[in-house]
């Protein structure tokens, strides 16, 4: 009876075996539910303002000091016994040096040779080609250039060259050409922002050809344009030399160096830059090198010496710089004019060495701003003169010997410079001017019974502007109710934001862009026989008729 049980006890421990071996094959083969880890997507909202407005900030500031010496360690490495001797660079900001550093030696073969100042004269090469752009702005704001845009043969009526790629297949040029029946024209902008369509050189001619304009104009009749104006970036010694030239004799009745001389170097006191390299001048320049390091001569340039002849310094590319950004006391051009020089004209190809071309620049897009710039490279020496319109900024590099083919150091060194200003910028608190009186402008106001305002005085006098009403209460988070009325002239006030904000509120479905409120006019109606205004409008908002109410309205849910 014994055994039997045993066996028994055997077959039902074998057969329970088997079922939870089948149960655990069978809960292995089960399709998987597969697991889903849900992550919320933060959604990151973007802050303005996009740029902060350039304010006068108070130094030191470590985020700058940080990034110049970057700079420094940045153009000190690049200095090179061999093929970069000598290194020398300002940075400006608005109408101030920022920092400004000298690197390696003016001579290298001369063991005794001393470092290289913002006093060290440099060929700038290419950067000439800004002052036939300089001269031409200048004609044009004073009215002896009618446009920007007026064709070439304007000046030149024996302008002619082919123009295969036209589908007429006429000479490019002619009197009935100059009043606009062949399109694209070759214009005085075009010629100043590599648009022109014209060969890079005069056929068999190089940079030493000691020709004439109208012994260019001849070469030219038989020559070919290698695109059609305006429509592709070609960059064209020839355009800037014949431009010179061509505005020289026939606009101003002068010599082009001469103009420039008069107009520009001594008005801005440019006392260390010009077009001869004579004794007393090559002995305060840096020996530019080749890049085995063997001196390069100091030849000059021919006809296109408009295009690539000058010399400068450091000390007085900053004050071109300061200048171009508008902060010069002495105005070589008008704001506007300035703001049209440094907006760029055309977006170039792929295969182009720059993105967008301007009169006569180079830019390029670092951190959302505009870097425009003039590269020269010139046997022995180059240069890079560059502004950051929007920041007020400016960098000009100045070597002799050869640029190094491995780094861009002007877009490096912007590279540690734009994020630093425009922190620096940004963490400055404005300054917001009070009115003369604020009394007129204190009290209730509305916009159609739908938006309330409270105008109130703080303890600086300022105006203060905090918006309510129900939809407002509802729909705006409380910081962002509240703004400053920024003085500027006669009842004029500016919107003021205490940044940073969002550039964009949702309210509901739609949404109200800040962006666009801030900075925008206010202007305020004349004061009544109470010595208060009643009302304002905002014409950039389109918003008008913003009235006075007698005191703070009661709503009722």
């Amino acid at each position: 009876m014994k055994m039997k049980w045993t066996m028994l006890g055997m077959v039902v421990f074998f057969l329970l075996s088997v079922v939870m071996t089948c149960c655990f094959i069978w809960q292995y083969r089960m399709p998987k539910l597969k697991t889903e880890v849900i992550v919320k997507q933060a959604i990151v909202e973007q802050m303005c303002p996009l740029f902060p407005e350039p304010v006068p900030l108070k130094h030191p500031i470590t985020s700058l000091r940080v990034a110049l010496e970057k700079i420094d360690v940045l153009l000190r490495s690049s200095v090179h016994t061999t093929k970069l001797p000598a290194i020398s660079a300002i940075v400006v900001l608005n109408d101030s040096v920022l920092w400004n550093g000298n690197f390696g030696k003016k001579n290298i073969s001369d063991p005794s040779s001393s470092a290289p100042n913002e006093y060290t004269v440099y060929r700038i090469a290419s950067l000439s080609k800004i002052f036939p752009t300089l001269m031409l702005y200048k004609l044009w704001e004073d009215g002896l250039v009618d446009s920007l845009d007026d064709p070439l043969e304007k000046y030149a009526r024996n302008f002619t060259i082919k123009d295969p790629l036209w589908k007429s297949g006429r000479p490019a040029s002619s009197s009935v050409r100059t009043f606009g029946s062949h399109f694209p024209a070759l214009t005085l902008r075009r010629m100043a922002s590599q648009l022109s369509g014209l060969p890079r050189r005069l056929r068999s001619t190089n940079l030493l050809w000691s020709g004439d304009t109208e012994a260019a104009l001849n070469v030219l009749q038989d020559d070919v344009l290698v695109a059609d104006p305006g429509t592709k970036c070609h960059y064209s010694n020839v355009a800037f030399s014949l431009l010179a030239n061509i505005l020289a004799q026939k606009v101003t009745g002068s010599d082009f160096e001469n103009w420039v001389s008069d107009n520009v170097l001594d008005r801005l006191s440019l006392e260390d830059t010009g077009f001869n390299l004579t004794p007393a001048i090559q002995r305060q320049m840096a020996v530019g090198v080749y890049s085995n390091g063997q001196p390069a001569p100091l030849f000059n340039l021919g006809w296109y010496r408009p295009a690539g002849q000058m010399y400068s310094t450091a000390a007085d590319m900053a004050k071109l710089m300061m200048a171009l950004l508008g902060a010069n006391t002495r105005n070589l051009l008008r704001q506007d004019t300035l703001n049209t020089m440094l907006t760029p004209v055309f977006r170039c190809h792929n295969g182009y060495f720059t993105n967008s071309t301007g009169t006569p620049w180079e830019i390029n897009e670092q951190f959302g701003y505009d870097v425009v710039r003039k590269d020269g490279d010139l046997d022995g020496y180059a240069a890079t003169f560059s502004l950051v319109p929007r920041l007020k900024l400016g960098l000009v590099v100045m070597m002799a010997g050869v640029r190094p083919a491995d780094q861009d150091l002007v877009s490096q060194a912007y590279s540690y410079l734009i994020p630093a200003v425009e922190r620096a910028f940004r963490d400055t608190r404005k300054t917001v001017r009070p009115p003369p009186n604020s009394a007129p402008y204190v009290g209730f106001f509305t916009y159609r019974n739908m938006t309330f305002y409270e105008i109130k005085v703080d303890l600086e006098g300022v105006l203060v502007m905090q918006q309510f009403g129900p939809q407002v209460d509802k729909t705006v988070p409380s910081k962002y109710q509240t703004i400053r009325l920024d003085y500027l002239q006669d009842r004029v006030f500016r919107v003021v934001f205490e940044s940073p904000y969002p550039c964009k509120l949702k309210v509901n479905s739609a949404s109200v862009s800040l962006e666009a409120q801030d900075r925008q006019l206010f202007n305020f109606y004349l004061f009544n026989k109470k010595g208060l205004s009643s009302g304002f409008d905002s014409p950039g908002l389109n918003t008008y008729r913003v009235t006075r109410i007698a005191g703070r309205p009661f709503f009722t849910s």
